[in-house]
């Protein structure tokens, strides 16, 4: 493929870097280095995903992943992922993601399992059985990023107005983790706007909001210390899953190896452990691989979400 090529690849299938502008989203803004955060962040998605787009293949996109500064590299695999997704979704299928979580993406899994998520967003329903989440815990994750998806792109529906699709089972508690993660955008990272965002909500759907705020908190970071405990005290009887929320960010970040201070500092504070602490306890309390539903019929993620939760839960 050449060069010429690849170029206009990159350029017709990526989506404009305005689209991450918290101006042009209607987003809070707490302050210009907050913004410059948040705003980098979703350059890094973009970027990865138009490096996925020029190369079309994860054994060539993993050296200009590899260049993206540390604290955003997860969200350039995310990137990457989606279009992946999206590429294996059209007749010449290659079973990109397969070779993505075999090889480059493996440390990043957690990321790859969101970015498949944002590609069943923008893939059409005739489309989404060709979509492989391998991983029967992690494909969980997919959910949690369409979820993410809809509430950032679809703001007013899904988070100001709180819109819900009934589903079956689980799916639904999975896409309000999304909801709760891009709020923590919409809100600016401002914990006071976030919270009073997401004390909109029914009580029953709060839980799993504030784990995803907890996740993008810690993992894509924007509030200082005393904005993350004045956030602790304020979610009361969901401070377990805020705090089940940060360890998942922590085990990712361990897992790729892209431990920043600001996943110190939110891990310390949400959880009162070290990032590598905590991913140690989430590693030892994940159920088994082959162990997709307990005998209830509670999901295997539920019963790992919730056996770190309940490690939180006040004495």
């Amino acid at each position: 493929m050449s060069n010429i090529w690849r170029s206009a690849r990159r350029t017709l299938l990526t989506p404009n870097v305005s689209s991450t502008s918290l101006d042009v989203r209607g987003f809070h803004i707490k302050n210009s280095n907050t913004r410059d955060l948040l705003e980098t962040v979703g350059r890094s998605f973009l970027n990865g995903y138009a490096i996925a787009a020029e190369t079309g293949s994860p054994a060539m996109a993993e050296p200009l992943l590899e260049n993206i500064p540390t604290r955003f590299r997860g969200f350039g695999y995310e990137g990457a992922a989606m279009c992946f997704a999206i590429l294996d979704a059209l007749p010449s299928n290659n079973a990109r993601i397969a070779g993505f979580l075999a090889g480059p993406g493996n440390p990043h899994s957690y990321m790859v399992h969101v970015g498949i998520g944002w590609a069943m967003a923008r893939l059409p329903r005739f489309l989404w059985h060709r979509i492989q989440a391998p991983d029967p815990e992690l494909r969980w994750l997919v959910l949690d990023g369409y979820g993410f998806h809809q509430a950032y792109f679809r703001t007013d529906r899904y988070v100001r107005r709180r819109y819900r699709r009934e589903r079956s089972g689980y799916a639904d508690r999975a896409i309000d983790q999304g909801i709760g993660r891009a709020t923590w955008f919409v809100g600016g990272a401002d914990a006071k706007v976030v919270a009073a965002l997401i004390d909109r909500f029914p009580e029953s759907r709060r839980a799993d909001l504030y784990s995803g705020v907890g996740l993008a908190a810690s993992y894509a970071g924007g509030a200082g210390e005393a904005e993350l405990r004045w956030l602790l005290r304020h979610a009361g009887r969901y401070r377990p899953h805020l705090s089940q929320g940060a360890v998942f960010a922590a085990t990712a970040r361990v897992r790729a190896g892209l431990v920043v201070p600001q996943t110190e500092l939110a891990t310390r504070v949400l959880c009162e452990m070290t990032p590598q602490q905590a991913a140690e306890f989430s590693v030892q309390v994940r159920p088994g691989s082959d162990d997709q539903f307990d005998p209830d019929g509670t999901p295997a993620y539920e019963t790992w979400r919730q056996r770190i939760a309940g490690a939180f839960v006040p004495v």
